[in-house]
Order: C-alpha cells, then sequence, then structure tokens
C-alpha cells in the first residue's frame, strides 16, 4: 500500500502541471504513454508467441500517427484521414502472405496488431482532443475514473461480498461497482454542472456520468481478461504498486470514448 500510494503521489506531481500546461507538452507526453501501453500489449502477446521485429515497429509508427492526426485540433470533432486507415489494415495483412509462416506471422497476430493499434490509437488521440478544447472536461472524465476506482476498491474491500467477475477479476464485487459508480457520479457530476457546463440539464449530466462510471469499469474488465488469457497479473511493473500503463490508464481509455457518444446531447 506504501509503494501504491508512494507512485501515485508522484504520478500527481509530474502529470497535473503537464495537464495544466497542455499543448505539445501534453501531446508528447500522451504519445509517450500509449507507445508504453502499446508495448505491454505486444508483451502480452509474445508471452505465447513472439513477433518479428518489423512488425512491432509498424506498430509503434502507426499508433503515433494515430495519436497525433488530431494533435492541433481544437474543435470536439474528431476527423481521421482515411489513408491511416488503409495504410493500418495493409500494413499488417500485406505481411502475412510476405511471411508465408503462420508460426513466424498469421492473420490472428494481424488482427491484433489492427486491433490494439487502432483502440489505442483513437483512444489516446482523443484525450489529447479533448484536452485542447479544454481543461475542465478531460479533468471531469479523470475525476469520473478515479472515484470510481477510489471508492469501488474502499467500499469493496470492506464490505464486498458478491463477485462481480470472478474470473476475471476476483477482488472486485458488486458492492463495490455500486457504491463506486453512486460516489463517481455524485462527485463528477457536482464538478460538471458548476465548472464544464452550468447550461446543461442536471438529469443528462447525471445519466451521462453514471454511464461513463459503469462503462470505465468495462474498460478495467476488458484489459483484466486480456491479462487472464495471457497468464499475467499485470501488464508490467513500470508503476510499482499500480502494474503497467494499461492497469493504470485502463478505465479511462473506455470513458473517452463513451463520452464521445453525448457530444451531440450535451
Amino acid at each position: 500500500m506504501i509503494q501504491r500510494t508512494f507512485t501515485g503521489l508522484l504520478l500527481l506531481i509530474i502529470l497535473v502541471p503537464i495537464f495544466i500546461i497542455g499543448g505539445k507538452l501534453f501531446s508528447l507526453a500522451v504519445l509517450v504513454l500509449s507507445i508504453l501501453a502499446l508495448k505491454e500489449l505486444l508483451a502480452a502477446k509474445q508471452t505465447k508467441k513472439e513477433l518479428p521485429t518489423f512488425i512491432a515497429f509498424i506498430s509503434y509508427v502507426l499508433l503515433s500517427l494515430f495519436v497525433l492526426v488530431n494533435a492541433a485540433n481544437t474543435d470536439l470533432v474528431y476527423n481521421i484521414d482515411y489513408r491511416f486507415i488503409s495504410g493500418l489494415f495493409l500494413s499488417f495483412a500485406i505481411p502475412t502472405v510476405i511471411y508465408q509462416d503462420r508460426k513466424l506471422y498469421s492473420i490472428v497476430d494481424a488482427f491484433y496488431l489492427i486491433g490494439s493499434v487502432f483502440f489505442l490509437g483513437i483512444a489516446f488521440s482523443l484525450i489529447i482532443l479533448i484536452r485542447n478544447v479544454n481543461l475542465v472536461t478531460i479533468v471531469y472524465l479523470f475525476i469520473i475514473t478515479m472515484i470510481t476506482d477510489i471508492y469501488a476498491y474502499l467500499i469493496g474491500s470492506l464490505i464486498g461480498k458478491h463477485k462481480l467477475a470472478e474470473k476475471t477479476s476476483p477482488n472486485k464485487s458488486w458492492e463495490g461497482t455500486i457504491f463506486g459508480t453512486l460516489v463517481a457520479t455524485f462527485i463528477a457530476t457536482t464538478y460538471y454542472i458548476n465548472f464544464v457546463d452550468t447550461t446543461v440539464e442536471l438529469s443528462t449530466v447525471i445519466f451521462m456520468t453514471m454511464f461513463l462510471s459503469i462503462l470505465g469499469q468495462f474498460g478495467d474488465l476488458f484489459f483484466s481478461s486480456i491479462k487472464r488469457y495471457y497468464g499475467k497479473k499485470d501488464f508490467s511493473n513500470i508503476l510499482p504498486g499500480h502494474g503497467g500503463i494499461l492497469d493504470r490508464f485502463d478505465s479511462i481509455l473506455f470513458v473517452v470514448l463513451g463520452f464521445m457518444f453525448f457530444i451531440s446531447i450535451i
């Protein structure tokens, strides 16, 4: 617990100023996080099968392009050049024919990489885009994930008796999930109507916040299922006490994706 707390404080000391400053520094920081996240997904994959070095290199290049595609955009509308999508599929599909050996590189590997790069690229790019629009909105999304995680853990540890998804994440409970969602909804909604937008209907903000809190927990379970499939406890040990980048940022990736659904409402 001490190590976990120390790492958490260190992360706050490093990331909070970057959040406040924004701009190119923030984009660079998010790019680094995305590359580390992809590295963790590739490492998980390679516990069962090694990937060609060239393919891994292409993965990092394509991810960087995806993450930075909207780095200069300040409108909350995600635009992506179809050339990026075409290049993504072709870059991973063509080598399946070139290698001609499923032990080296197969169509299964290709689709794993396509999904990983596309998902991480879109999600991390949205973090940059939302921060470019304004600071208070991205803070709102992080409040949801942080409060949900903290209270789900605390309440689950104290009174959690009914397992949420025992095979995927044995420590999570229904009690923790419910209380984490309720507390996060209350705190994040209060923040939103006071600092983000005072004109939005309260019921809309409550519904959106609750939905995003639940969605963030689905993100946690989704990445936990990847770890279980590949027999890993944590994606890495880059953050002592927390695990890897994906162990810490799994929820926010789903939350930013879900937030885009509400743009037309709010």
